[in-house]
């Protein structure tokens, strides 16, 4: 057996547990306590929010309350491509020609965990605690961050409850009854729509944030609700240390649910892991531990030294810093070999992004100047250095802000928006009047007032190595920059708000459909899905004919309009698609990287015999 020197592994937790401590966490504990208990460890490489799913603004709160709430639908864990399978739901739901009416039974005997909200009642899952999740989503109390995209789905009635709560400035009326929004008896949904809407089943796929609630639970806890989350999924929580460590302990009162699914015929990978474990109970392990570690060497040692068993999913994958450590030229180096660990590369439906504020007035504006502005500022960005120099190869150039695995992404596309040609950035400039005019070489707009760009950042280190590259291209084309240091939830904050000028972040896609992303252009959702706050009412219209039609050549002409005008406008400037590495220690079983889902931590097993090997 290959295992790293026993001196070497000590050094390596030590140094871990030391970072660790230092920042106020304790190292993460052993796969199995004294009964034998599987303990999947892992980590989050930022901090979660709130675990109320109506209030979720980040992926790794989402990641948590994915695995305590049940959607109605889910996706098959190995199906590629994806495939929409009944979660909560007793099946496929009943559907109009139309599009516009959509009947759905709920699975009888889901129950909810035992909670003192309850009162020491048995609690079932029933159709209105899915009206309940609908209705928080639209309540302005709850500022919720896919508030923007239920209303889309223009159901009867919603948009008029959430009026009467904005414009009376008063409580919204969870007992008003929604005409398009009800549960028939206690096991059926009905949802009727004004719009056709072909992918509904998309949204009823979000268990992180329209999982079944129970509002009793949430009138109980109150303003601390993000502190109790109480779901039917199979985890429950069990602790909680903000920004440090998420305990998360099987659920006792979980259904009987065997791991199942259907991978394509001719996937090797899917038909081995649905042999090896088809008709095992979920879950497989008993708790999982998550630290919280946001710098990238820490993590990286925490993973050398066993003190985790995976940087795995879109929360806590290898850190690009050290991929050409972990797998030069996308091979997995021979010393992680050795000790067993396994990689897996995939191309990943997300993107890292800048966006420009349309409604400022030194960046924003639809007028030809501006427009050549910001195209200007694009071209003047090195994105393939931001790719080999930072990202260390992790990535592919993004020409659209169309995602990979979803609809209106075409791998042949090609746009100016991944173009660096600072030649042709200047021209721009000096064609549209922005030039020195007081000879300290730095340009004036066309009035003759200052250019100065304000860059919001955050302060964590790998920041620093994108502004010095931005930095270094507005000097190319003789453009003043300030750079504006936040942290990340106030950035965000700021941004719905239209208060910042230029702001880079990433986004990945939660379904398989496109049009998620074409709203990031759609003026009704401006300060929402729509940063950059852009209004153009022929986007508009094209967005909307998108929305109604069924998947084909149409609706594919339209995607294809408006990734033109999404680069003709530059309000976004998408940089990279990336590639996650995950690493995965060899008693960690099952693993899979989802596409468009966060859950899979019930679908992993830890073998307890081989860990201890490893350790020894």
């Amino acid at each position: 057996m290959n295992r790293q020197a026993p001196t070497r592994r000590r050094l390596l937790q030590a140094a871990a547990a030391t970072v660790l401590a230092a920042r106020g966490q304790a190292a993460a504990p052993q796969a199995a306590d004294a009964a034998g208990r599987k303990v999947l460890r892992l980590l989050f490489n930022s901090t979660e929010t709130s675990f109320d799913p109506a209030r979720i603004s980040d992926i790794y709160s989402r990641a948590v309350t994915a695995h305590i709430f049940e959607g109605l639908y889910a996706y098959d864990h190995l199906a590629r491509p994806h495939r929409l399978v009944p979660q909560a739901a007793e099946g496929m739901p009943e559907v109009s020609a139309d599009f516009r009416s959509w009947t759905i039974r709920i699975r009888r005997g889901i129950r909810f965990p035992d909670d003192p909200a309850f009162k020491g009642r048995a609690r079932e899952l029933q159709a209105h605690d899915f009206v309940y999740a609908i209705q928080r989503v639209v309540d302005p109390a709850n500022i919720s961050q896919i508030e923007a995209d239920i209303a889309e789905l223009h159901i009867v009635g919603l948009k008029e409850a959430r009026d009467a709560a904005l414009k009376g400035r008063q409580a919204f009326d969870y007992d008003r009854p929604i005409e398009g929004l009800r549960a028939l008896d206690s096991h059926t949904l009905r949802i009727v729509l004004r719009e056709p809407r072909p992918r509904l089943l998309y949204a009823l796929a979000r268990a992180d944030q329209l999982g079944g609630q129970a509002r009793e639970v949430v009138e109980f806890y109150g303003k601390d609700i993000g502190e109790h989350p109480v779901g039917t999924g199979p985890f429950r929580l069990k602790s909680w240390r903000r920004n440090s460590r998420i305990v998360l302990e099987r659920n006792p009162f979980y259904r009987d649910v065997r791991y199942d699914a259907q991978p394509a015929p001719d996937d090797a990978e899917g038909q081995a892991l649905l042999a090896q474990f088809k008709g095992r109970r979920l879950p497989m392990v008993d708790e999982v531990d998550i630290s919280i570690i946001e710098e990238f060497q820490p993590e990286w040692l925490a993973f050398l030294g066993q003190e985790v068993d995976a940087l795995a999913g879109d929360t806590g994958q290898l850190p690009s810093l050290f991929a050409p450590v972990a797998v030069p030229g996308g091979r997995l180096a021979p010393h992680l070999a050795r000790r067993g660990v396994r990689a897996y590369r995939q191309l990943t439906p997300d993107v890292a992004f800048t966006y420009f504020n349309m409604d400022d007035p030194v960046v924003g504006g639809y007028d030809p100047a501006q427009v050549a502005l910001r195209r200007a500022i694009s071209l003047a960005y090195d994105t393939r250095e931001e790719l080999r120099q930072i990202r260390k190869g992790e990535g592919i150039l993004a020409q659209s802000p169309l995602l990979p695995h979803t609809t209106g992404y075409e791998v042949g596309f090609k746009s100016e928006v991944s173009d660096y040609d600072p030649g042709r950035a200047n021209a721009l400039l000096d064609l549209y009047g922005f030039v020195d005019r007081d000879g300290d070489g730095w340009r004036e707009r066309p009035d003759g007032s200052p250019l100065r760009l304000e860059v919001s950042t955050e302060p964590e280190q790998i920041y620093r190595a994108y502004n010095e590259l931005m930095q270094k291209g507005l000097q190319r084309i003789g453009i003043r920059a300030n750079f504006r240091i936040q942290q990340w939830p106030e950035n965000l904050k700021a941004a719905e708000a239209g208060k910042l000028m230029i702001w880079s972040l990433g986004s990945a896609a939660g379904s398989p459909d496109g049009q998620s992303f074409l709203g990031w252009l759609y003026g009704p959702q401006a300060g929402n899905g729509n940063l950059a706050r852009f209004k153009l009412p022929e986007y508009d219209r094209l967005y909307e004919r998108a929305q109604v039609l069924p998947d084909g050549p149409e609706r594919d002409a339209l995607f294809l309009r408006a990734k033109r005008i999404a680069v003709a406008y530059m309000p976004y400037k998408v940089r990279v698609h990336r590639i996650f590495t995950d690493l995965v220690h060899p008693w960690v079983l099952g693993f899979r990287r989802p596409l468009f889902w966060q859950d899979w931590w019930h679908r992993v097993d830890i073998d307890l015999a081989v860990r201890a090997r490893h350790m020894n």
